[in-house]
């Protein structure tokens, strides 16, 4: 269902600055599909294997405006002949013009719900699901940005034994902690897995727990420009220049976050030498701006 449209992933290695003595590579999970790209491919896998063997033909899921998730999850549901609804947060938004993430996903078919952000705050309450489960009776829930134990089942899927050998430290971008805890379980003994927060706060390392009992990882928020989707002058110049040097593209919410970091811990010499660092590029791109308010 989701493996036949995979498109074959290519490793990048990153041109560094002497006298760097790390090497960086990127894994292009960008590369996988279009619109189903990086790890919402490993995310959506079994969630929708799982809907299509409870016989369920909807699906209903969680994002904020910028959320890579709604947007993937919208077009695997026309791909794959759901219907699928989307409960986006901020009541403000529907009276506003859809940015690019949320008009792709009304564009597949999508049907977009705005609440507010107390209300969407009780996305994990218990008795919110169950009401929502009867409003929407015939729906496949799949949680914010796709993370349950069937994602972190697909993104333990990212890691083939090839990069378990070939590769000291796992760097990835930081959403819900899904992916990064599919990482986490799936790394050799001798790696380290380091995520770079897309949001403000260290309440992802309590989420990330609960997923994992491996300890060789560490999240930080120190490059999370504020909060989610917000951006600094910094954040762009870094990516734009970036961009121009490596011929990579990134998107502002969460890869250009995490490249910003890790070069700069690079610079700093934060990691020992000749460390192999392999990078996942998320994907992400259909919400890609260099021109972003700062907001």
């Amino acid at each position: 269902m989701f493996d036949h449209i995979a498109q074959s992933v290519t490793y990048q290695k990153l041109k560094l600055d002497a006298p760097v003595t790390v090497t960086v590579t990127v894994k292009r999970l960008d590369q996988i599909h279009p619109q189903i790209s990086g790890n919402k491919f490993f995310k959506l896998k079994y969630n929708f294997l799982d809907a299509k063997r409870q016989g369920l033909k909807k699906v209903l899921t969680f994002g904020g405006a910028y959320s890579n998730h709604i947007a993937a999850t919208a077009y695997a549901a026309q791909l794959f002949g759901f219907e699928s609804v989307g409960i986006i947060r901020g009541e403000e938004l529907k009276d506003k013009a859809l940015n690019h993430t949320l008009a792709t996903a009304q564009q597949f078919g999508m049907q977009l719900y705005f609440v507010s952000r107390e209300q969407y705050r009780e996305k994990t309450d218990p008795v919110f699901l169950q009401q929502l489960q009867q409003h929407y009776p015939a729906h496949y829930i799949i949680p914010e940005g796709g993370t349950n134990t069937l994602a972190i089942q697909g993104c333990k899927e990212i890691l083939t034994a090839e990069d378990q050998q070939n590769y000291d430290l796992i760097c990835c971008a930081v959403g819900t902690g899904g992916t990064i805890s599919g990482l986490i379980e799936a790394s050799a003994e001798h790696q380290t897995v380091l995520g770079f927060s897309a949001l403000k706060g260290n309440f992802l390392q309590h989420d990330v727990q609960q997923w994992t009992s491996k300890k060789n990882w560490q999240i930080t928020d120190a490059y999370c420009c504020g909060g989610y989707a917000k951006t600094t002058p910094e954040l762009l110049k870094f990516m734009q220049s970036f961009e121009a040097e490596q011929n990579l593209a990134l998107e502002q919410v969460y890869t250009a976050k995490m490249m910003m970091g890790l070069m700069d811990l690079i610079q700093q010499n934060h990691f020992s030498p000749d460390t192999r660092i392999l990078v996942m590029h998320t994907g992400g791109l259909q919400g890609r701006s260099t021109e972003q308010d700062q907001s």
